[in-house]
């Protein structure tokens, strides 16, 4: 079975002083691996090539044979990263706790640490007010961007 490790310090060797980074490395037992990948303003399909070609090019298909997949997380897919908090600030997110608790909101306010989540929250009566929440990484179960149209 193809190392993961090996594939992450591939990734990372490219990645280095680019704008790329890293969101996950898969590698399943049938040595199909995945690596997603993204960039402030988006991956596009020519960052994506090239950091395919530069993992290739460090397996052999003659030692072990493997399936490579690069891309961008999908919009769907719960956040992974740090950078994709920064990236996505601003935008209308869904945030689950650990304990099971969702939260809507807008995410700012992004550190090394964690984030704040502005959200409407309903008081007295009719009335609703927005409320900073904040949130630690370790609380977070999952992020995802709400998807508009």
């Amino acid at each position: 079975m193809i190392n993961r490790t090996k594939i992450e310090e591939s990734v990372k060797e490219f990645i280095s002083g680019t704008g790329i980074f890293l969101v996950a490395v898969r590698v399943d037992s049938s040595n199909r691996i995945t690596v997603l990948a993204d960039t402030d303003e988006g991956i596009t399909i020519d960052e994506c090539v090239a950091l395919h070609r530069h993992i290739e090019k460090g397996l052999d298909r003659e030692i072990e044979d493997f399936e490579l997949r690069v891309s961008s997380p999908g919009l769907d897919m719960p956040f992974r990263v740090v950078e994709q908090y920064y990236k996505n600030e601003g935008k209308q997110v869904i945030v689950t706790d650990n304990e099971g608790s969702s939260f809507t909101g807008k995410l700012k306010n992004v550190t090394e640490g964690g984030f704040e989540l502005e959200t409407v929250v309903k008081t007295k009566g009719k009335s609703k007010e927005l409320k900073d929440i904040s949130f630690n990484f370790e609380q977070i179960k999952t992020t995802k961007v709400i998807l508009t149209i």
